[in-house]
Order: C-alpha cells, then sequence, then structure tokens
C-alpha cells in the first residue's frame, strides 16, 4: 500500500542517516584512539628521557626580515631551556623546580606564572573536574615545558637586528609589587638587558578566562629600535584526540577576513607551516571543551602562523602571531597589548568576550558546525529553559514540546492524511483487486481516490523525517557544548551528554559485572533503560498504523523499534530523552487526529490483547 511504502521509505532513509551518521560522524575511531594514545606515551617517555627543551629563541633574517619565534625543534642552534631534568619529575614537580612563581587565584582559574620566563604556562579549572564525581581531580588545562605534556603561552618581541639581547625563556624577571594575580592585582615585571633597554610586563586577568599582557619598552640607547611584538601557543605531544568527525581538535583561528581555519594535529605533522598575512582575528589550540587563544590587537597588522616541529620523537604544535614592526626612538618608549583565552568554552562567556572586545567570530572557538544557525538558536533555548528549571534534562522535556507545537500544523495536516487513508483502505483494497493485471489502471484510480478524499500519499513520510534536523542539531549541542557536559537530569542519568549508564544485561547493576568488556560482542551489550523506553514509543507509534499486507514489509516494521533501541543505546541520554518523549508526543496527538477522522487505532486493540481474558462460567 502506498501509505505503508512511504512509511517504510521513511524509516530505511532515518535508519540508513542515523546508521551512517554513527559511523562516519559520531562512531569514536576506537583504533585510531589507541595508536594516539600508545604513540604519546611513547612521546612523553621519550621526552623525559631526552630531556625538555623550550621553543626555539626568535631569529631573525637579514633577507626576508623577522620571524616570529619557531616552534620547538631538537636541531635548532640556539634552542632555549635545555637543563636536563629527571624522567620521573610529574607536573607539579616541574613547577616545584622552576624558580619563584606568583600565585594566580581567580574565581574560574587558578595555577601560577615563574618570573623565570615570564610563560603562562600553569592553568587549572576550578569549576570543572576529570569525572562526574565531585571529589575527581581538577581540569588542568596549562603545563609547563618539561611537564609530561608541555602547554602555555608565550608574549614578547623580536629585534631587528641580531645584537640587542631580548628577554626569552630563561631570563628572570623583577616583580614590581606582591600578592596573589587576581582579577583586583595585577602582576608587574621589569628585566634590564644590561644594553639600556628596559622591558616591562604587567599581568592582568579579569574574573573569567581572559589574560591581558601589556609589553612595554624603554630604549635609554643612542639608537634607534626596530621591535616585532609576538606571542605564541605551544604544545609539545600530540594528545589524545576523540576522533570524531563533527568535532574539530587541534589549531585553530579566526585571519581578519572572517575565514575559519581548523588545522587537525596529523595534517600539518611534517608539512610546511601555514601563515596568513592579515590583521586581528584570533589564533590558537582547541580541545573539545577548552581552548587556549590568542588575541592581538584588532586593529594590527599581523602575520599569523600555524605550524608544527618535533623534539626528538615528540611532535610539537604551535599557533602564533607576529605584529609590524614598532619603532622606539633613543630615549622613547612603546608598547603593546595583547590578550591570552585560557579556559572553558561557555558559551555566554565567548558571546560576551566577542561583543565588549570585538574579537571577530570568537564564538566560532565552540565548533558549533556547518547549520550553527540551527544548532546555536537551539542551545540558546536549552539553556533558557535550563535557567528557569535548573536541570537540562527539564529543559530538553520544554523545548522538544514547543518543537511539536512549531511543526503542530504541519504534523496535523500529515497525520490527518495518514488517518483518512486508513478509512479509505478497504476502498483501495477494491481498486488493487479489480485492477490487479494493470498497474497502470490501478495507479490512475489510486491517484484519483486520492484527489477526491483530499489525501497526501507521501503524508507518513514527513512526521519521521521532519525531526532528522532536530535530532541532529541537538546531537550536536550535547556532544559540543560545554554546559552540557556533567549535566544531570533524574535518578541514575548523571550525565546527559553521555549514554545511559544502566544497562539490561546486568539486570540493571544486579550483577556484579560490566557485559561490555566481553571480547568481540561486548560492544553491543549496553541497553539502557531510556533507549528501552524509546524503542517501546516507536513501537507504540507504529502500531497506529494497520499491519502492512505484504510479509516482508510487516517483517521490517516489526523489527525496526528493536533495531533503533539498539542503535540508539550508544548516543547520548539526552538525545534518546528526547527521540523518547517526542514519540511519546507524537503517538497522544496522532491518537486524537486518527480518532477525529474515524480511523481505527490498532494500537488499543494490540494492547488489549496483550491482557488475558477473563474465562466464562461455563468453560472447560
Amino acid at each position: 500500500m502506498a501509505d505503508q511504502k512511504n512509511t517504510l521509505l521513511a524509516i530505511v532513509l532515518s535508519v540508513i542517516v542515523l546508521v551512517g551518521w554513527q559511523y562516519f560522524f559520531a562512531a569514536p575511531q576506537l583504533e585510531k584512539q589507541k595508536q594516539v594514545q600508545q604513540q604519546q606515551q611513547q612521546q612523553q617517555q621519550q621526552q623525559t628521557k631526552a630531556g625538555p627543551q623550550g621553543p626555539q629563541a626568535p631569529t631573525t633574517q637579514q633577507q626576508s626580515g623577522p620571524q616570529s619565534p619557531s616552534v620547538p625543534q631538537t636541531q635548532a642552534p640556539n634552542v632555549q631551556g635545555t637543563q636536563q631534568r629527571p624522567a620521573s619529575q610529574t607536573r607539579d614537580q616541574v613547577i616545584a623546580a622552576s624558580g619563584q612563581r606568583v600565585q594566580i587565584e581567580t574565581p574560574k582559574l587558578r595555577g601560577s606564572i615563574a618570573l623565570k620566563g615570564a610563560r603562562i604556562d600553569d592553568v587549572s579549572l576550578n569549576d570543572y573536574r576529570e569525572t562526574v564525581d565531585p571529589k575527581s581531580a581538577n581540569i588542568v588545562l596549562l603545563a609547563p615545558s618539561g611537564s609530561p605534556s608541555p602547554f602555555y603561552a608565550e608574549f614578547g618581541w623580536v629585534a631587528a637586528d641580531q645584537k640587542t639581547k631580548m628577554p626569552d625563556a630563561d631570563t628572570v624577571w623583577t616583580r614590581e609589587g606582591s600578592g596573589t594575580l587576581t582579577p583586583e592585582n595585577p602582576l608587574r615585571m621589569s628585566w634590564n638587558n644590561g644594553q639600556g633597554i628596559t622591558f616591562r610586563r604587567t599581568i592582568t586577568i579579569d574574573r573569567q578566562y581572559m589574560f591581558k599582557v601589556l609589553d612595554e619598552v624603554e630604549n635609554s640607547t643612542q639608537e634607534a629600535l626596530q621591535l616585532f611584538p609576538y606571542a605564541l601557543v605551544s604544545r609539545h605531544g600530540t594528545p589524545q584526540v576523540l576522533g570524531y568527525y563533527i568535532l574539530h581538535e587541534g589549531l585553530i583561528g579566526v585571519t581578519g577576513d572572517g575565514k575559519l581555519h581548523e588545522i587537525q594535529y596529523a595534517s600539518i605533522v611534517d608539512k610546511p607551516a601555514q601563515t596568513f598575512k592579515t590583521s586581528g582575528g584570533w589564533y590558537g589550540i582547541t580541545d573539545k571543551y577548552w581552548a587556549a587563544a590568542l588575541v592581538p590587537p584588532q586593529n594590527a597588522s599581523l602575520n599569523a602562523r600555524f605550524s608544527s616541529g618535533s623534539l626528538g620523537p615528540v611532535k610539537t604544535y604551535q599557533s602564533d602571531f607576529l605584529l609590524d614592526a614598532v619603532s622606539v626612538a633613543p630615549g622613547g618608549k612603546a608598547q603593546n597589548t595583547s590578550q591570552l583565552f585560557a579556559g572553558a568554552k561557555e558559551t555566554a562567556i565567548i558571546d560576551a568576550y566577542e561583543k565588549n572586545d570585538s574579537i571577530k567570530s570568537f564564538e566560532l572557538i565552540i565548533d558549533w558546525g556547518w547549520f550553527y544557525f540551527i544548532t546555536k538558536p537551539l542551545f540558546k533555548a536549552l539553556d533558557y529553559f535550563f535557567k528557569l528549571t535548573g536541570n537540562f534534562g527539564y529543559s530538553i522535556l520544554i523545548v522538544t514540546v514547543l518543537i511539536k507545537i512549531a511543526f503542530f500544523w504541519f504534523a496535523n495536516k500529515s497525520y490527518a492524511s495518514m488517518a483518512k487513508m486508513k478509512v479509505v483502505q478497504p476502498m483501495m483494497e477494491e481498486i488493487r483487486k479489480r485492477h490487479a493485471d494493470d498497474k497502470t489502471a490501478q495507479q490512475q484510480a489510486l491517484m484519483e481516490l486520492y484527489k477526491k478524499e483530499k489525501i497526501n500519499p507521501l503524508a507518513g513520510c514527513w512526521p519521521i523525517l521532519i525531526q532528522i534536523p532536530v535530532f541532529f542539531a541537538l546531537y550536536k549541542v550535547l556532544f559540543v557544548t560545554i554546559e552540557m557536559r556533567h549535566a544531570p537530569f533524574i535518578g541514575w542519568i548523571r550525565d546527559l551528554s553521555a549514554l545511559d549508564p544502566s544497562n539490561l544485561f546486568n539486570l540493571f547493576g544486579l550483577l556484579p559485572f560490566d557485559p561490555t568488556v566481553i571480547p568481540v560482542f561486548g560492544q553491543f551489550l549496553h541497553l539502557g533503560i531510556w533507549p528501552i523506553l524509546m524503542g517501546f514509543t516507536m513501537w507504540a507509534q507504529m502500531k497506529m498504523n494497520p499491519s502492512p499486507p505484504d510479509p516482508t514489509q510487516k517483517m521490517i516494521f516489526d523489527w525496526m523499534p528493536l533495531i533503533f533501541t539498539f542503535l540508539l543505546a550508544s548516543f547520548p541520554a539526552g538525545l534518546v530523552i528526547y527521540w523518547t518523549w517526542n514519540n511519546f508526543l507524537s503517538v497522544l496527538q496522532q491518537g486524537v487526529i486518527m480518532k477525529r477522522n474515524g480511523a481505527k487505532i490498532e494500537l488499543w486493540d494490540n494492547l488489549r490483547g496483550l491482557v488475558p481474558k477473563k474465562k466464562a462460567a461455563n468453560d472447560n
């Protein structure tokens, strides 16, 4: 029948899209993750054995002009910070051994800055932990050179000549003032190069995640200076990435023309640096939920660069920029101010920085994807109701209702057309029998019937297909937004961005073992309560329609809810909750419409058939 064929087509298309999404976009590349993890461990072992090295010192070339500091290399002639450290040192031990440090303390961050080198290389996030356990360790974002996974930001000047001594990673700055670096108390430092040039640096931080670095230079010599301000973010070692196609992790930036540049770690290794002559923008390195990004003066001309190098077997990655030359007359002064975002990619904070600091397209540091015009508004709606209810799970339920209201008229037309088709099924069967040997005449007669009864034969497709864009947009929101990370619902759902932790195959925790660790088949042995509820609502929705006469179609229809149940078991719990609630509302809506149109609702008959009938008194 046409209605069943169209519904079947919609379901098959949905399965193809969902499976394709799972395979090409959402399914983690497990083998790749294992390889990256093994490589990272090997790199860290090699790095600690060989001794840590900092980035190559700023260099100049007489023919091509000054260059921004190169990424760390093993065979550079003037590598900085090459002192050996014991291979057993941890991040905390490296920090403790790095000399005097000024503590950082804000509502969002804590860490420290060493007076030696004055890098921003020790930052932890106060509000975020490794797991849902509130006692687990805080997220560490930045770490100093020499630690297992160095990740830091550096600011400074490049001289146009070779004779001027410039501050570098080994420079010990003199602090002016005292106390912890807080939003109310900036860090001021100075250093004299012994050649009549004094460098001063003031680091301030707001109450969120933005550092501001003011570099000043005072020229007490009799010669003019030509200096080039620079800033860089450097990461040593290839971090373990999730390997999802829909998520970018790696080097990232927006140039002055507003173009977003996303460079994966693997795509730049052993490749020439990517350079851009531009103005303003921002440049950094991003993880899924956190990032470190440099923000130059937005009206300044600069050379931006994304590059990779190596320290022995350890790969290094760097985003940097070099501003145009600043001339400092004898007895004169010059200054430059740049910023560093180092923190969690919270949407409201990112948007505020873009607006208040006029940072071009800074919102794109969150991977909203190509369809951000759908994804971001959907998140805004979820976040709005979260602020009202205090629970993202409730927010998903409310937004689902609003989506149903938005498509209410359209869905009503579809369901009404389906109900009418169900009413005229006897006439359709009669037409098929009458024209059993003439398919052309059969189709013409059916089309005349559709036209007479004002039936849309494609109506069965739309209720399923129209929710797919919303499904994918919600998937993206759950996957990339930090607000959804570790967001609880009720009961056993402690993280809406993770799969339902309950499992039918260990009787929901009654059996003390994890069936997912079973070789080969373990990955299929996870089926939580919410996916089961979703499967039931899908079964109920399909039972609203009569069983197809074709045995093959009937078999596909009967197995489809079970297939979807297992398919969505590996999706985030928030997405399964949305699909379940949406199905439930659809069953109610379709039931009302079918009743109004006089169509028989076989679901009720099916449910009544599950209830055993009482035997009559005269039954044997």
